[in-house]
C-alpha cells in the first residue's frame, strides 16, 4: 500500500498500476479540493428524501455554492436569485430540510453542521462531535439528522433530543450523499468503493445496492416510488435504479461535468449540480429535456435542496 496525503489527512491508497491509482490521480487533481478545502472538489450532494420534505415546481431550489462560501436560493420559476444570510460558512457542500422546515447545511471548512431557523432568524450549530470534512447530510421524519462525516469513513446521528451516535456500517471510504426512503433505509454514497451501500432501518445489516460501473458516486436522490438516482461523478453522468426489479439506466443528459449535487422537484424533474459547469441543469425524469437553470455567479455548486411542502 502507498500512502497519499489529501489536504490534512493521509489516506491509503492502492499500489500504483491499478484503477484505483488512477482514479485517486484523477481525484487529486480536480476532486480533493473539496475534501482538502483547496481548489474544486467532486462535492458533496445533498439527497433528497422521499416520503416527506417534497418541493413542487414553483419552489426556489437552494444551492449551495461551494467556491463562493454561501447558499443561494434560485427561483425555479419568476424571480431573482438572493443569497440565504448564514454566516462564516467555508466550503458549503451538503443540504438537507426537516419537516418544520429548517435548512441544515454541512459547513465542510469549518467541520460542523449549521441549521437556519424557520423563519430566517438566524442559524445555530448542530451538536456534534469530531467531526472531520462533513459531507451529505439527510434528515428524518423525527427530527434525526445524518451525516456523512467523511474523513472519518463514516455516519453519524445527531438525535432531535440532543446526543450523537455512529450509524453501524463497514468498509466505507469518505462517504458523500445520503437519501433515506420512506420506511427509513439510509443509503450512503461510498465514493472511494465507487459503490452505493443501504443500511437498514430495522438494524438488520448494511448490503450493497447492485450498479454496474459506478465511479465516484457523490449525490444520490430517490423519488416518490423508490428509484434512485446517483451521481455518477467520475464518469460524468446520472444512473437510475429503479426500485422494481433494480434495472440501471443512464439519464439523458448533455455535456455534464463532475455532476455532485442532486434534487427532485416532485413534479417530474431532476435538478443536477454540474459542478465544473458552474451551473445548475434540469432534465424531465423521463428522459431529455435539458435546461440550464438561470443563475448569477456559482463557483462550483455542489448540494441541492427543495423546501419542505406543507401537508
Amino acid at each position: 500500500m502507498e500512502r497519499t496525503t489529501v489536504g490534512l489527512r493521509a489516506v491509503d491508497a492502492p499500489s500504483p498500476g491499478g484503477r484505483a491509482v488512477r482514479r485517486w490521480g484523477r481525484r487529486l487533481a480536480a476532486a480533493a479540493g473539496l475534501l482538502a478545502l483547496c481548489a474544486l472538489p467532486v462535492g458533496a450532494a445533498d439527497a433528497t428524501d422521499a416520503g416527506y420534505g417534497r418541493g413542487h415546481a414553483a419552489a426556489p431550489l437552494y444551492v449551495s455554492d461551494y467556491g463562493n462560501n454561501r447558499v443561494v436560493v434560485l427561483p425555479t420559476g419568476d424571480g431573482d436569485q438572493t443569497t440565504v444570510p448564514f454566516e462564516g460558512l467555508v466550503r458549503p457542500t451538503g443540504m438537507a430540510w426537516d419537516v418544520a422546515g429548517r435548512l441544515y447545511v454541512s459547513d465542510t471548512g469549518n467541520n460542523r453542521v449549521v441549521v437556519m431557523a424557520e423563519d430566517g432568524s438566524g442559524q445555530s450549530d448542530v451538536p456534534t462531535e469530531g467531526l472531520s470534512r462533513p459531507l451529505g447530510l439527510a434528515v428524518d421524519g423525527d427530527g434525526d439528522v445524518f451525516v456523512a462525516d467523511s474523513f472519518n469513513d463514516r455516519i453519524v446521528k445527531v438525535d432531535a433530543a440532543g446526543g450523537q451516535s455512529t450509524v453501524p456500517t463497514t468498509g466505507l471510504l469518505h462517504p458523500w450523499g445520503l437519501a433515506l426512503d420512506v420506511a427509513g433505509n439510509l443509503y450512503v454514497s461510498d465514493f472511494v468503493n465507487d459503490r452505493v451501500v443501504r443500511v437498514a432501518a430495522d438494524g438488520s445489516g448494511q448490503s450493497t445496492v447492485p450498479t454496474v460501473g459506478l465511479s465516484q458516486p457523490t449525490g444520490l436522490a430517490l423519488n416518490s416510488a423508490g428509484d434512485l438516482y446517483i451521481a455518477d461523478s467520475g464518469n460524468n453522468r446520472v444512473v437510475k435504479v429503479a426500485a422494481v426489479g433494480g434495472r440501471q439506466t443512464t439519464v439523458h443528459t448533455e455535456g455534464l461535468s463532475d455532476p455532485l449535487g442532486l434534487a427532485l422537484d416532485g413534479c417530474g424533474s431532476l435538478y443536477i449540480a454540474d459542478g465544473f459547469h458552474n451551473r445548475v441543469v434540469r432534465v424531465r425524469e423521463t428522459g431529455g429535456g435539458q435546461s440550464t437553470v438561470p443563475t448569477t455567479g456559482l463557483n462550483t455548486p455542489t448540494g441541492l435542496a427543495f423546501p419542505p411542502t406543507r401537508r
